[in-house]
């Protein structure tokens, strides 16, 4: 017990805060990745590729102490997770490295043909990432077949249902969006008109696919609003996301591009708390026996583990927000191609 909270709980906070320091951060470059190809000028494909090229390496990192932080801290959610999901999860690997790759060898050689087949991968695979992500999501705030042991139980297809296929589709809007506001901050002339033009574009498109997959969950998920109910004041975090939401064409008409971002930062992290609030003690739902549910109780480690842990958590996360400010702030301002750009 620390400062009245119980260590599991410090640990599913902690473990909240590192997937959205990376869907915030990765949310952008993957977001400017699925636009890439609606670029049609070399040097506007350039431009937007070194827009991302100092920082994308970087917001993996989260990514990485995210998944390390899961697997030490609730080890049984990590392995019944990853059984549950595990082709999304191969998925998800094999498209990371096609994203590096595409990064990197883009512009190791002139021809055109070269440079046209890395930037379809890099395109494909940033959106590929983005779909995922939101399937895996959809699929946790859904539940899965986890059974006896809490090992998985379902078919191997069964990750492609129409709840996670909509949460996938509407977490390709977010980052688009997302991306589209880091990308004006990063570009003038004629590519800037071009991405006030696609951002506007993904805004509605997020809009739109946020709102159908609400209903949905109103209507057909149900027990992803017990909380609220139960505790009414815990609808200041929805009505904070939705004004966070409607604040982003807001600032964007007004051509206030680093306060969107901001707020579209703001949005993606509210909508996170709002999932950790939806599940919370729960991690993972089973959709056979709610005896079978993984919490944060009986999917932990041990307390020791935690407290030594969450000590470890707090030297090591400040320096690593540090190092990505201190990235930010060296490579701001408009992207200028020179020859060591991309």
């Amino acid at each position: 017990m620390f400062l009245g909270i119980d260590y599991p709980t410090w640990w599913f906070l902690v473990v909240g805060g590192l997937f959205s320091g990376y869907a915030i951060l990765d949310g952008f470059d993957l977001g400017a990745g699925a636009l890439h190809l609606l670029f049609k000028k070399e040097e506007s494909r350039r431009i937007a590729l070194n827009a991302v090229g100092p920082v994308w390496d970087g917001n993996e990192v989260w990514l990485v102490i995210g998944g390390g932080a899961l697997f030490a801290g609730f080890p049984v959610v990590y392995a019944s997770l990853f059984s549950g999901m595990y082709i999304p999860f191969m998925l998800f690997l094999a498209a990371l490295i096609f994203r590096a790759v595409s990064i990197e060898f883009r512009s190791k050689e002139p021809m055109l043909w070269w440079r046209s087949m890395w930037d379809i991968s890099y395109s494909i695979s940033s959106i590929l990432l983005a779909f995922l992500l939101g399937v895996v999501l959809g699929n946790v705030l859904q539940g899965i077949a986890l059974g006896e042991n809490f090992e998985f139980q379902g078919h191997w297809l069964e990750f492609l249902n129409p709840y996670a296929l909509m949460t996938g589709l509407t977490t390709v809007a977010l980052f688009a969006m997302h991306g589209a506001i880091y990308l004006t901050m990063k570009t003038e002339g004629r590519l800037f008109a071009k991405v006030t033009l696609l951002l506007k574009r993904a805004i509605i498109f997020f809009v739109l696919s946020f709102s159908i997959l609400t209903l949905y969950t109103l209507i057909y998920i149900p027990h992803l609003s017990d909380d609220f109910k139960q505790s009414p004041a815990l609808f200041i975090v929805p009505v904070l996301a939705f004004l966070s939401i409607a604040n982003v064409p807001r600032l964007a008409a007004k051509r206030k591009y680093w306060q969107a971002f901001l707020f579209s930062s703001l949005t993606v992290a509210l909508l996170l708390i709002l999932v950790a609030i939806e599940l919370y003690p729960v991690l993972i739902l089973s959709t056979i026996d709610p005896q079978y549910n993984l919490t944060i109780y009986n999917a932990a480690s041990s307390e020791k583990s935690l407290r030594i842990m969450l000590t470890m958590a707090a030297i090591g996360a400040p320096l690593v927000a540090t190092y990505t400010g201190f990235v930010f702030w060296t490579f701001r301002g408009k992207v200028k191609l020179d020859e060591t750009s991309y």
